[in-house]
């Protein structure tokens, strides 16, 4: 397809500027005619060499997984293999909920090489993508008119939940640096729950953790050491219902939900127990509990393309899904956006999992409320959005102290922040026994 360049406009501009003058004066017409059939021969002749250029050769080559709401690197490669040099812009197709500021691309490209541009992306949405075929707009010979032209093959991507945050925890894990990021480390009241190993005794030991069959034997005070029990189970049961479309920032609550428990589960893994998965009010998923840090990339492949629906959550239908095939006892984790009218199903929800199983509640609280209570009130309006919010934050709270009065953990907390308490919440379970 063949679509005029700015130099033919402007030509096309002033050979019509010129059609006036010709109209009024008349001894102008024959050189007017002279110039628009010069420029006629022009047009066509450069026409027919536009549509002679050899096409560049184009492949592009991108991550296969992305994460969400990261920037990325795309190359593209374009080789010229013709004998002319060539004037191209370059629009490679993104997905629609991709961003890019560097598109297109304007290039000089010499006979027989090639380029290999870059440009970054950032993915606004998970799920399964694709990158269309790469549009071209070659320059012909005299520069009157575009070419533009599809050139290079479709490209799949999959762009999962955020798993920078479990890059960053093995980072600083590996360097004992977890407080850096938010993650608390209380000292132990007593000792551990399971036998690790025999160690010298060390000033500070507590008396009960001297084996005095071991120091008989070696001639030295012996101690036993103690971990936190593993091969214990944790179970993510995921809201994907209608509050999840919520968003802070550019993000859904269920992107920020489905990042906090892909660090949960990575933190579990490392400390030796098994992580599964389970959904409510959207599209069903079971994915039993597992131990291999092979479990990350597995979850990761079950929930990526998990959308919020139009579903109010019925917690206590999934309580008896999960106590008919969770038969070990487990933490459950219940991820959403609690409402004080969660009670009707929440409260039997949880009375049929204890009986069994710990549950805990992780819940997503609204920045904007906060913020509506830090503005400043000038207005009737703004004092009855505040009072509004206050009313409703304060059954909100309710609804956490029922929980509290059932002996069930509890988080509150906004998107930000969400992840590092999970983590910190689950640590101090771990340590407390309770699990």
């Amino acid at each position: 397809m063949l679509i005029p360049a700015r130099a033919l406009v402007a030509a096309a501009a002033l050979l019509l500027a010129a059609a006036v003058a010709a109209s009024i004066w008349p001894e102008a017409l024959v050189p007017w005619l002279w110039l628009a059939a010069a420029l006629a021969l022009l047009a066509c002749m450069d026409a027919v060499l536009a549509r002679g250029m050899a096409v560049p050769e184009v492949s592009r080559r991108v991550p296969h997984a992305l994460a969400l709401g990261s920037e990325r690197t795309v190359e593209l490669r374009i080789a010229n293999h013709g004998p002319r040099r060539l004037a191209l812009v370059a629009y490679d197709h993104l997905p629609a909920d991709f961003e890019c500021a560097e598109l297109p691309l304007a290039l000089r490209l010499p006979a027989a090489t090639e380029l290999r541009p870059c440009y970054t992306v950032r993915p606004l949405a998970r799920g399964d993508r694709v990158f269309g075929a790469c549009e071209l707009r070659l320059g012909s010979p005299l520069g009157l008119w575009q070419r533009r032209v599809r050139a290079g093959e479709p490209s799949s991507v999959k762009v999962y939940p955020n798993f920078q945050a479990v890059t960053r925890y093995a980072l600083f894990a590996t360097d004992h640096r977890l407080s850096q990021i938010g993650v608390l480390k209380r000292r132990r009241r007593g000792t551990g729950l399971e036998f690790q190993n025999l160690r010298e005794y060390r000033e500070g030991d507590a008396q009960r953790q001297v084996d005095w069959k071991a120091s008989s034997r070696m001639g030295r005070l012996i101690s036993r050491e103690y971990q936190d029990e593993r091969d214990q189970q944790i179970v993510l049961l995921l809201d994907c219902g209608r509050r999840m479309a919520a968003k802070d920032g550019a993000l859904s609550h269920l992107d920020h939900v489905l990042n906090a428990a892909l660090l949960l589960a990575y933190v579990g893994l490392r400390q030796g127990d098994a992580v599964g998965l389970a959904t409510l009010a959207g599209a069903p998923r079971w994915f039993a509990p597992r131990k291999s840090l092979a479990t990350v990339n597995a979850l990761l492949n079950q929930v990526y393309g998990l959308e919020p629906t139009l579903q109010a959550p019925d917690f206590h239908e999934a309580a008896v899904d999960l106590m008919v095939r969770l038969r070990k006892r487990a933490l459950v984790v219940i991820l959403t956006n609690l409402r004080d009218e969660d009670d009707d199903t929440l409260m039997p929800a949880i009375a049929l999992l204890s009986q069994r199983h710990l549950v805990m509640v992780a819940s997503l609280r609204e920045t904007i409320l906060d913020d509506a209570l830090r503005r400043p009130v000038a207005e009737l309006d703004d004092a009855l959005t505040h009072a509004a919010t206050a009313e409703y934050l304060e059954r909100r709270r309710a609804a956490f102290k029922r929980l509290e009065r059932e002996r069930v953990p509890c988080i509150d907390a906004e998107p930000a922040g969400l992840a590092m308490a999970l983590v910190n919440r689950y640590l101090e379970l771990k340590r407390s026994g309770r699990m």
